[in-house]
């Protein structure tokens, strides 16, 4: 080892004799030398519009080459992606639809959605090498990012990084703002979350019974009922394949009927649970999973209990609410730091696993928030 540092300062010492190079000027022609560097970047490409269910089909891994460099002048910076989430709006975008509150993907090129990276060069002052961050990025091992709207930096600390695509992600906040800014909850009130295992809706219950209502679940196979009951703190839960009537299964739930109902699948469950509100009740239409993956939707025949009992329901944006995000923030990191929260998540490895990761969303294939790795660090 002493010899080897001799030989380091030997050079640079030679190097500066001869050519007048200090070490901050050879530490930088390195820096450079090596952001010039063409690596391999894998890429999941989406392939053409769909209807119904997608397929792994419906995309492609390619793989191509990425210099590590940001043009000057740009404003750009590149990043290296550690962590991608799976979501259900997915699905919207890779529909030839433009009428939507985002753009549909575009055939051809690489999947965009939230992920949390690292900066690799940056020609943003914003945005350092070393900078961790979350984000919409590219399924790939590499981005070159340019629009920064809903960045955010990521202060590392004991909380997984991978969680910031989930729990403290556009999920998370979703589950926040639907709680307690659509749903306006009140101690007591009888609260039905569907879809509950998912990566919203098993915080919507946590933050429901932190609140001090009563709160049931539904979800699609007996593993996740079992996880809704004993991990998650849900008060009753229920599998809604295994239930011929609904409305019979909402009523076994909630005889006194439901005050809150927070719905991320549509559909009969919605239909059934109109039936089953009480008066002022409140719905907020977060998802619609049940029929995003049909050609002809079902339609919803109970709206006349809106009039009935008065309910108020509203579908709604997390992105409407951004100005909550610190106070989110702020409330659930608190909540896990002293344990009053738990996440679960559904991790793949390896961006190989995207196409069969978001594929599984539409099957119930998922337990809990579905992530995939695509590097560590």
């Amino acid at each position: 080892m002493p010899h080897y540092y001799w030989v380091v300062t030997g050079l640079f010492t030679t190097l500066q004799d001869c050519f007048g190079f200090t070490k901050h000027n050879f530490a930088r022609l390195v820096r450079e030398d090596s952001a010039m560097a063409v690596v391999q970047n894998k890429q999941i490409i989406f392939k053409h519009y769909i209807e119904g269910i997608p397929v792994e089909s419906d995309m492609e891994l390619k793989v191509g080459n990425i210099k590590l460099e940001v043009p000057e002048g740009s404003g750009a910076f590149l990043v290296k992606n550690l962590y991608l989430s799976c979501d259900p709006y997915m699905r919207g975008r890779m529909r030839d639809f433009n009428d939507s509150y985002i753009p549909p993907f575009v055939p051809g090129s690489v999947i965009e959605g939230f992920g949390v990276s690292r900066v690799v060069e940056s020609d943003n002052p914003n945005f350092k090498p070393g900078d961790l961050i979350s984000g919409l990025t590219g399924w790939e091992k590499y981005s070159l990012i340019t629009r920064t709207a809903q960045l955010r930096k990521i202060q590392q600390d004991d909380i997984p990084l991978s969680y910031h695509v989930g729990l403290l992600g556009m999920p998370g906040f979703t589950a926040y703002a639907g709680f307690y800014e659509v749903c306006s909850p009140k101690k007591g009130d009888y609260v039905f979350v569907s879809a509950a295992s998912g990566a919203v809706g098993q915080l919507v219950g946590q933050l429901a019974k932190l609140y001090g209502c009563y709160v049931v679940g539904s979800a699609g196979t007996s593993q996740k009922v079992d996880l809704l009951k004993n991990k998650l703190g849900f008060d009753e839960a229920f599998n809604y394949k295994e239930e011929p009537d609904l409305n019979a299964a909402l009523r076994r739930y909630f005889p006194q009927g439901i005050d809150i109902y927070f719905d991320n699948v549509g559909g009969p469950m919605l239909d059934a649970v109109l039936l089953n509100m009480r008066p002022h009740g409140r719905i907020a239409i977060c998802g619609m999973v049940s029929q995003q993956s049909l050609s002809q939707t079902e339609g919803i025949h109970n709206l006349f209990m809106l009039i009935a009992k008065r309910i108020r329901m509203q579908g709604f944006l997390q992105s409407d609410y951004l100005h909550l995000f610190p106070r989110f923030l702020e409330l659930i990191i608190s909540y896990y730091k002293q344990g009053k929260i738990v996440y679960i998540e559904d991790m793949n490895e390896g961006l190989e696993s995207a196409p069969a990761s978001l594929v599984g969303l539409f099957s119930g294939k998922n337990v809990g928030k579905q992530v995939i790795c695509v590097a560590r660090e």
